[in-house]
């Protein structure tokens, strides 16, 4: 099953030169929109990609430059196109999201939950679930922030997208080794320490073998300083379409 995979935007949270990192995945003729930033509308407007145009919302934890757009795409489904797409999410951020995220500009009369504006798939960790035609994801808890939950997807049997996380070289390892992963879109934080980000100096630490099937996004404002420094790992580039 071809995926393909353009990227709306490869900036870090508080990147000013990059839009959010969220993404476009396209399999089977439909489009799925990965994670909805404050920046989303807008880089989907400079692609000419219109919000009826979308199939489905995946969301992989609750932070502004992943979330933040959600509320407009929430209304203008609702009002203007009057259509209620699949939002997958895992089932233990449902009420997270609603409550802590999008209910104080959401809830009004007769509009009272998040079922209200979408058809709510809750995603359980571990288990695939079909999100396109042919195309599953499988959420995988990954450390990122202490005390609040974020994942990563691993798209069918080989494609692994990080989302946020901190290092996890051991869980690279069995990806590639045991779940057979051929590429890996993974979140950079440019300069060390790494806190709540993987950074470039530990993912230079990686194998050649890992760091050949790894892509980085999520950088910061300083990322064309860093071109050719980055060992046999490749930065991603925003708005150009990946096919795998």
């Amino acid at each position: 099953m071809q995926m393909d995979i353009r990227m709306l935007g490869c900036g870090s949270a508080f990147a000013k030169e990059f839009y959010n990192n969220n993404a476009i995945v396209y399999a089977g003729g439909k489009k799925l929109l990965l994670d909805c930033g404050t920046t989303a509308h807008v880089a989907m407007r400079k692609l000419g990609i219109s919000l009826p145009e979308l199939d489905g919302v995946l969301i992989t934890h609750i932070h502004a430059d992943h979330v933040g757009g959600l509320e407009e795409l929430a209304f203008q489904l609702k009002f203007q196109f009057k259509r209620r797409i699949p939002l997958y999410i895992a089932d233990t951020l449902t009420g997270i999201l609603w409550e802590h995220s999008l209910r104080g500009g959401l809830e009004q009369e007769g509009l009272l939950s998040l079922a209200d504006y979408f058809d709510v798939r809750p995603i359980r960790e571990g288990v695939p679930y079909e999100v396109l035609p042919g195309l599953t994801a499988e959420l995988l808890r990954t450390p990122h922030i202490p005390g609040k939950l974020s994942y990563s997807i691993l798209f069918g049997s080989s494609f692994f997208y990080s989302s946020d996380m901190i290092f996890e070289p051991e869980l690279l390892r069995r990806l590639v080794d045991e779940r057979g992963v051929e590429t890996i879109f993974h979140d950079c934080q440019l300069e060390s320490p790494g806190v709540v980000h993987t950074c470039l100096p530990q993912l230079l630490t990686l194998p050649e073998d890992l760091q050949r099937r790894i892509y980085l996004m999520h950088y910061g404002d300083a990322q064309p300083a860093y071109v050719g420094r980055t060992g046999t790992m490749t930065f991603v580039e925003q708005h150009r379409l990946y096919s795998f």
